[in-house]
């Protein structure tokens, strides 16, 4: 019940973030003069409506995005002799027109992210590594999981952990591995995988302000790979205590800065998904054949749904926020990618007139006027056609085999 709750929530709260974006569209058309004929939530049959000025204000059946009409938004539309049309405005109000979705995605995103600095908290940048940065003050586990499963052991089904066996204690400093040194977490994980499973294995440990020394048998595991793959490697059961918050909170006014920070690193990490989409593709053909599902390929707005729904199940809100975020910075720097029909399209072409208009001037030649969309229609259409088998094949992956966080 939860779960279908978490989905319904999520989902709503994607409708909303496309209304808003779509809001934006209008707000600033409409404050420039430019004509807007019609606003609405979602497609298809139209279930209410209302007109208050030249607009027409309703929602539709069919709760999967919105619309925005703006008059004449190229010459070449039907529309584009109106005065108002909005081909006829300066470049920078139709600049700004345009990319105001993606500004309201983004404003929308900061919100939240400040949200989390607030009540939250925002990952530690005192681990610009994450946790393996951190000390190597171990924890033992009573047992270990053999197969490349996310789950935690089973004492009495799973093995016992070579830790536990050896006496390791909970609060040791692991310092050294077969005498090599350690230095952080990091270190301990690279030390333990490579030993040889089965083989005894010396294990320097500071306690009580002196070291000892203790011999653990490693087991033989399965983990995955951050390429995806599962490989054999050695475990002993340990695991971290942590010695630094991986959270850190913010009062409001110094939640602005971190906030800023935390953002920066969220667009560098969308730049670099954008960039492995192509590489990822096979793999999301590999998950519909039934293969294990690689966390890191692309979904849809139908996957995000689904690990809403996980969230809110497992009660776990600041990933449910951050799930928030994580869609509206990729949905507001994907729009602005140079291809028709995104607003990222139309922007180019709009400064690529205006650039064009100017050189032709230096040289006194004739303004060569305004692009015509018909002529790129074909490119138009092929985007479309790109895009559309690309949500597909996500989609269905989504719906076969959907990632899961906590299973």
């Amino acid at each position: 019940m939860m779960n279908a709750l978490g989905i319904t929530l999520f989902a709503l709260v994607i409708l909303i973030s496309v209304s808003l974006h779509e809001a934006g569209h209008m707000g600033t058309a409409k404050a420039f003069g430019m004509k807007v004929t019609r606003y609405f939530v979602g497609f298809g049959p139209t279930l209410w409506s209302f007109r208050r000025g030249e607009t027409e204000y309703g929602v539709k059946g069919i709760p999967l995005g919105g619309f925005v009409k703006i008059v004449g938004m190229t010459p070449q539309d039907e529309d584009a002799d109106d005065p108002k049309a909005m081909w006829r405005f300066p470049v920078w109000k139709r600049s700004i027109v345009m990319s105001a979705g993606s500004i309201v995605h983004f404003i929308l995103a900061a919100v939240a992210i400040w949200g989390l600095a607030v009540f939250s908290g925002l990952p530690n940048p005192a681990l610009p590594e994450g946790n393996a940065s951190q000390p190597a003050i171990i924890n033992v586990t009573d047992c270990v999981v053999p197969k490349a499963e996310l789950r935690e052991c089973v004492p009495g089904q799973d093995p016992k952990s070579p830790a536990s066996l050896a006496g390791l204690r909970d609060g040791d400093k692991l310092i050294a591995i077969n005498g090599k040194p350690v230095a952080d977490y990091g270190d301990v994980i690279e030390g333990i995988r490579p030993l040889t499973a089965g083989q005894v294995a010396t294990m320097t440990v500071l306690r009580d302000g002196a070291p000892a020394e203790l011999k653990v048998t490693p087991l033989p595991v399965e983990r995955e790979m951050s390429d995806g793959s599962v490989r054999p490697v050695s475990a002993i059961g340990v695991g971290l205590t942590p010695t630094i918050a991986p959270l850190v909170k913010y009062g409001p006014g110094e939640a602005f800065g971190a906030s800023a920070r935390y953002a920066g690193s969220l667009v560098s990490a969308t730049f670099d998904a954008l960039k492995e989409f192509p590489k990822r593709i096979p793999a999301l053909f590999s998950a519909i054949g039934g293969e294990k599902r690689d966390p890191n390929t692309p979904i849809s707005v139908v996957g995000i749904s689904l690990l809403g729904g996980e969230a809110v199940q497992e009660g776990a809100w600041g990933m449910f926020v951050g799930l928030f975020i994580a869609f509206n910075l990729f949905i507001g720097i994907f729009n602005l990618l140079p291809l028709l029909p995104l607003d990222g399209g139309h922007l180019f072409i709009a400064w690529f007139e205006r650039i064009r208009s100017w050189v032709y001037a230096r040289l006194h030649k004739p303004d060569p006027g305004r692009v015509d969309y018909f002529k790129l229609m074909p490119l138009t259409y092929t985007v479309i056609l790109i895009f559309g088998a690309f949500t597909l094949l996500t989609v269905t992956a989504d719906l076969v085999n959907p990632i899961s966080i906590y299973k």
